[in-house]
């Protein structure tokens, strides 16, 4: 994006004093009034707003959750289903914190598939992008050390299984994965210094997870957005400013994703849920089948696809030390995705042979946590190591491979004309665009 001059005029003397001093008032008017917004942008770029929503909220919400909550392994459980009972709303703030965790991983990963299809994580847009992973990255072990918190049996063992996985790295070095578990731990076991330290950094990330949103919004506006066609911004008629067209359909997007939201909040609440939470914590009883909350689940299904045998290759001891390697690797390859894809064309819309894999990705995704929400034994163990393949395999080899043998259609000479010829398409060869009607 070019620099831009200003038209900023305080209208008061007191606005004028405060704009010499601390100008919030011209960056306000710079960056969310005024701001150049593609206009051709579809209501899959209003996720952006909604994960800041649910963000503000999730930090509100849990805020005043921790007023009332026990972090201790004697209090925990009892202290959830006291806010649910006898504080006043309590009921209603736990539901929205609990679907709110899930409608942040929702809403961000189709921000992220957007992403994928349409090019987004492409030059200039690579440290964009890489924010965003490490932003994925702490609502991850957010997530996951909340779901620590309601000290229910699945929240018990869940994290005592993935805690556990550290464990791997004893077949490096002797001694050290132990060491990194009970360091984890304070312990030898999962207990309440576990959760209390679990439930100390629950509070502190989503403010660190804040500071990178900002970071990300700021390399958002220094870079410009991207669009369905790829296409940078060139004529003045390629954008409108920010508000009111994009504040407004941003409001009728988010407002058509609060009434889901509102649904599963009010109607629904747990059923996102696993019941074995319900039954307080114990250490002596292990649940016949232990998963995480739905949003881990495809990465759960790579950890888990790697037994002695992958796909007839022998692995032995160093098979859990394999599934977390690739686990891990899962989420962040996907930083890597601006080097690896090798075309010169950003947005699928003009990639047909890359539009056919990005698809077969989001079913390999989807697919992945459909096996990873089934037990680890028979025909399931086989799919996740296939899908697994085929998750790592669009990556290295489907993003390299595909950009350099695909002829891409032809690309709009401009946004503008995109947006005037029929279907948002690009105009056939040699066509001249229709002239724009008032």
């Amino acid at each position: 994006m070019g620099a831009r001059t200003s038209n900023y005029v305080a209208e008061t003397r007191w606005g004028k004093w405060l704009d010499e001093r601390l100008p919030i008032g011209r960056v306000v008017k710079n960056q969310f009034i005024d701001y150049p917004t593609p206009r051709n942008l579809n209501y899959l770029w209003t996720f952006g707003g909604i994960l800041t929503l649910i963000l503000v909220g999730q930090i509100a919400t849990g805020v005043v959750l921790a007023m009332h909550y026990q972090p201790s392994a004697t209090g925990a459980f009892n202290s959830i289903e006291q806010i649910r009972r006898d504080v006043n709303y309590g009921w209603m703030l736990r539901n929205f914190h609990a679907v709110g965790a899930s409608m942040f991983f929702f809403a961000v990963y189709i921000h992220i598939f957007r992403g994928f299809y349409y090019g987004s994580y492409k030059a200039p847009r690579e440290v964009l992008w890489i924010l965003g992973v490490l932003i994925m990255l702490l609502m991850m072990a957010t997530a996951f050390m909340g779901y620590t918190l309601p000290w229910g049996q699945m929240s018990f063992w869940g994290v005592t299984v993935i805690t556990n996985l550290f464990s791997a790295l004893d077949t490096i070095v002797n001694g050290l994965g132990t060491a990194v578990v009970e360091w984890l731990w304070g312990g030898y076991a999962v207990s309440g210094v576990t959760l209390n330290r679990f439930f100390s950094l629950h509070y502190l990330l989503p403010f660190v997870l804040t500071g990178v949103v900002g970071l990300h919004i700021w390399a958002l506006h220094i870079v410009g957005q991207n669009n369905p066609t790829g296409l940078d911004l060139k004529e003045p008629t390629d954008c409108v400013p920010m508000h009111p067209y994009a504040t407004s359909k941003d409001a009728v997007g988010i407002f058509a994703f609060l009434l889901l939201y509102a649904w599963f909040v009010f109607f629904v609440p747990d059923y996102l849920g696993h019941a074995d939470n319900y039954i307080e914590a114990n250490p002596l009883v292990t649940p016949p089948h232990i998963v995480p909350e739905w949003y881990f689940l495809p990465f759960y299904a790579i950890l888990r696809a790697f037994t002695s045998s992958f796909l007839g290759i022998p692995l032995g001891q160093y098979a859990k030390l394999c599934g977390v390697v690739a686990m891990f690797s899962a989420v962040i390859i996907i930083a890597f995705a601006p080097w690896l894809d090798t075309s010169r064309i950003r947005s699928a819309k003009y990639r047909p042979i890359f539009k056919w894999f990005f698809w077969f990705f989001v079913f390999t995704c989807v697919s992945l946590g459909y096996l990873g929400s089934k037990p680890a034994e028979g025909v399931y163990v086989v799919a996740a190591q296939i899908f697994t393949v085929c998750y790592f395999l669009f990556f290295l080899v489907a993003m390299p491979i595909v950009g350099l043998i695909e002829t891409p259609r032809r690309l709009p000479r401009s946004i503008t004309e995109s947006v005037l010829s029929k279907g948002g398409a690009g105009l056939p060869s040699g066509a001249a665009a229709a002239p724009e009607t008032r």
